[in-house]
């Protein structure tokens, strides 16, 4: 180990470590190191590699391998150990302690990074390759899930999780710890992450159906996502089995009963009714969001002719899961009746408000303003006394609201965050940080939302 005379050439502006780990001009990932001068991968370490060529033809001497984490000087090919640089080694690999966990929820020291930028770790902007705004606003809501935050943090809590042979799926769960671990870093040199590498596991593992290069749409995003880290984890159908559904799953029951055809005269829908196809029947089944309808728009403006935009309150929507109110729903020859009963709600409840409805010809958008308010809901108001008294407690609170803005399937999204550091909302659109007041969050057009369980010394609902 030797004194290197270069390290004065490193230059921390360029460094980015969001992207592939794969060399510039022979796309390996093998043995793959970055120059510290100019950031650019390169593959090896020996005489005809194309690490010692680019240190002999630019005269760059630093580099740093992105697998162990050494740093050495070409082309002497000595290894460097010096202090001054575990500042990148920490930005190319963060790692958190517990207490250093534990209170990322009561403090809100700001970071600088490189800069000069301040920036609040865990409130950063994500960039935008093309148009996967979409995938930022759910990983961006997630990662303010504190559960989830907790687990992902320390790679130590899914390191031993064992997959069968030749399985790659546990890439997801990796690069969801990489992206969440550089979002919270408080020693970042700039204050913006590239979701680069997580978005590259995204398109391979749902083959192709969640891409960075067209609009999708974040539930069906959440939704695979949550289900493939569950297989990835390991999770099987028991509610323990992995922090995803330890976190959001909930149950409810579902009575299903089916309608006679209108055609039929009255005495042949009462012989039908009798029989035993339509008989109620009765299903217990897990759910990792609750789907809320909207009630259709007007059809008419208003005399001065102005469009009216609609208004519903978020406890009119939820009647939908009472166990009392029927919903209709049709297939192309048999029609049902279902009521839908919570029997177990989750510790985060994420709730998806369906502002978009598919016909023959078209999609359309439902504008309705969605009523809610942001601190302590009691959702007990929906489950049965029975259910009620099975829970400690069923005041929630929010933490995570995504917006859809503009046309159906262009638009764009955006997400409020709650940082409970200082109790501050932020509107979070690509790299597009600023803070919001909580009373502007509930005139947005609400799309996925995500609730809190209060804990029991603080759980008195609101008015």
């Amino acid at each position: 180990h030797r004194l290197c005379p270069y390290l004065d050439t490193i230059n921390r502006q360029v460094l980015d470590f969001d992207f592939e780990k794969l060399c510039s001009v022979s796309l390996s990932r093998i043995n793959v190191y970055a120059c510290l001068v100019c950031g650019k991968y390169f593959q090896g370490r020996g005489t005809n590699t194309h690490a010692y060529t680019h240190s002999v033809a630019e005269s760059h001497h630093v580099f740093l391998n992105l697998h162990t984490l050494k740093f050495y000087c070409l082309p002497d090919n000595y290894e460097i150990v010096d202090s001054s640089l575990d500042d990148i080694k920490y930005v190319l690999n963060p790692t958190f302690t517990s207490d250093h966990i534990r209170s990322l929820d009561t403090s809100d020291k700001l970071s600088r990074a490189i800069d000069g930028t301040l920036y609040l770790p865990g409130i950063v902007g994500l960039n935008n390759i093309k148009a996967n705004d979409y995938c930022n606003v759910i990983l961006q809501a997630l990662c303010h899930v504190t559960p989830l935050r907790d687990f992902f943090l320390r790679e130590i809590n899914y390191a031993r999780v064992k997959r069968p042979p030749g399985d790659s799926s546990f890439l997801l769960v990796q690069r969801f710890g990489e992206l969440m671990r550089k979002l919270w870093n408080p020693r970042n040199f700039k204050a913006h992450v590239s979701p680069h590498e997580m978005l590259q596991a995204v398109v391979l593992w749902s083959r192709k159906k969640f891409q960075f290069t067209k609009q999708g749409d974040p539930i069906d995003f959440l939704s695979w996502f949550l289900n493939a880290l569950h297989i990835a984890l390991n999770g099987n159908k028991n509610p323990e089995s992995s922090i995803i559904y330890r976190t959001f799953l909930g149950a409810m029951r579902i009575r299903t009963r089916k309608i006679p055809p209108v055609e039929l005269e009255e005495r042949q829908r009462l012989e039908l009714l009798l029989t035993q196809e339509y008989q109620e029947s009765v299903a217990d089944s897990p759910f990792l969001y609750l789907t809320c309808d909207l009630p259709p728009p007007p059809l008419f403006k208003d005399e001065i002719m102005e469009n009216i935009i609609p208004q519903v309150n978020l406890f009119t929507l939820l009647t939908k899961f009472n166990g009392e109110t029927e919903k209709e729903y049709k297939t192309y020859k048999e029609n049902f009746l279902k009521k839908f009963e919570i029997t177990r709600l989750p510790p985060f409840l994420i709730l998806y408000i369906k502002r978009f409805t598919k016909n023959t010809f078209f999609v359309e958008k439902n504008p309705t303003i969605v009523n809610f308010p942001v601190k302590s809901i009691d959702f007990g108001e929906f489950l049965t006394p029975e259910v009620k008294s099975l829970h400690k407690s069923t005041v929630y609170d929010l933490v995570a609201n995504v917006v859809h803005d503009g046309e159906p399937e262009k638009g764009t999204y955006r997400v409020h965050l709650l940082h409970k550091g200082n109790g501050k909302w932020y509107e979070m659109q690509d790299l597009h940080v600023t803070d919001i007041l909580p009373q502007m969050i509930t005139l947005t057009e609400a799309y996925i939302q995500i609730y809190e369980l209060k804990r029991e010394e603080s759980s008195k609902p609101a008015a």
